[in-house]
């Protein structure tokens, strides 16, 4: 039986000085004005699921002012299933745990995941590449402990080298890293790329409801080893890069080797996943060049449904849905789509500041907490 998010409370949080949500269904609407911690609680409830935010916040600035730190409660539940997961937050430390239990992150990723989505996302489809490469980690992360392990390592590994690079260490120090640093930055690669074939198959069919179907989109996952001229080509044009474990490591080896005297140069690794590239295209064209607003807000709305879809069927569990102040930023025939793509099953959060932005039907399903007015309340 599927788990879903049956209560979740903030003490110190954001904004809140104590706030809770309770007996949760399948659609929570928030709304209110601005300013009125709409967001605050979304990004709680992805910090209890995902255990990552959107807004990639110090501790600091997760915890209310003059409070000593922060804790949130999430009550998950199936049939089978009653868990509690805690998390206390400090300024420069995050501790979780499970039933009691003390927990490291990775251990809880996965275990009821949440894909989000606010306005701020539409850096996915203009903004930069380390955006990207962040969301697909995070995807990657909730969907797989190989992800998370090899993830971790390389990161590890490459500020180690980073390090080094910065302090002017012998030749033959840096070389010794990268010999460790390899192997992780193509498995890296490897699963990055799988997961972007993955996504965009769920993908393409999400855009082609978006935009009713009168355009094509592609991808292109790009290895940093490709030479200049060819990663210039798979920024104007959409292309196929396929490559086994092996090819992957001897293509990462050679770029390591023509590139050592660069690094050193530049002070910083200049190869490895963290400066691959995921391209999009419409119609043949590079959406982040020349796609208008309202296919930008399409694309990005498809990569987040394609998650949902993605991790329902990898992990048999649907992921909670979080929508943030996204109904105003689309138009009616959007709105309509993307309302449509909800699936029953997918326990979902949406915040808005003004409910003309749903149909009269939505509401009505849906459990409406005011955050406008002097008292919460819950209907």
């Amino acid at each position: 039986m599927t788990l879903r998010l049956e209560g979740i409370q903030f003490q110190d949080f954001r904004s809140y000085e104590s706030f809770s949500l309770e007996n949760l269904g399948g659609l929570t609407v928030l709304l209110g004005p601005n300013a009125t911690g709409k967001t605050n609680a979304i990004e709680g409830i992805q910090l209890m699921t995902a255990f990552g935010s959107f807004r990639n916040p110090a501790g600091k600035e997760l915890i209310r002012w003059s409070a000593p730190c922060a804790r949130l409660t999430a009550h998950v539940v199936s049939s089978s299933r009653d868990l509690t997961v805690q998390a206390e937050i400090k300024p420069g430390s995050r501790t979780y745990r499970l039933n009691g239990k003390k927990k490291a992150v990775h251990d809880l990723q996965g275990l009821l995941p949440s894909v989000v989505f606010s306005p701020d996302d539409l850096v996915l489809a203009k903004g930069a590449q380390a955006e990207r490469r962040a969301a697909l980690d995070l995807l990657g992360c909730q969907l797989s402990r190989n992800h998370r392990v090899i993830k971790r390592d390389f990161e590890r590994l490459v500020k180690h080298k980073n390090a080094l690079l910065k302090d002017e260490s012998p030749a033959l120090l840096i070389e010794s890293v990268n010999d460790m640093l390899a192997p992780a930055a193509a498995q890296l690669y490897l699963y990055r790329a799988a997961l972007v074939s993955k996504l965009f198959s769920h993908m393409a069919a999400a855009y082609a409801v978006m935009a009713g179907g009168a355009e094509r989109i592609e991808a292109s996952y790009v290895p940093s080893w490709e030479s200049d001229d060819v990663r210039a080509a798979a920024q104007a044009a959409p292309m196929t890069f396929s490559y086994t474990k092996e090819e992957a490591r001897a293509a990462l080896d050679a770029a390591l080797r023509s590139r050592a005297a660069e690094e050193r140069v530049r002070k910083r690794s200049v190869v490895g996943p963290h400066h691959d590239r995921l391209e999009f295209f419409i119609d043949g064209r590079n959406a982040s060049t020349f796609a208008s607003q309202g296919q930008q807000r399409s694309l990005v709305l498809a990569w987040k449904m394609a998650e949902v879809a993605l991790m329902r069927e990898m992990t048999g569990t649907s992921p909670v849905l979080l929508l943030d102040d996204v109904m105003s930023e689309l138009d009616v025939r959007r709105r309509r789509a993307l309302v449509g793509l909800l699936a029953d099953d997918t326990q979902t959060f949406i915040t808005a500041t003004d409910p003309s932005c749903f149909d009269g039907d939505l509401l009505d399903a849906a459990s409406v907490i005011d955050l406008g007015g002097q008292n919460l309340w819950l209907r």
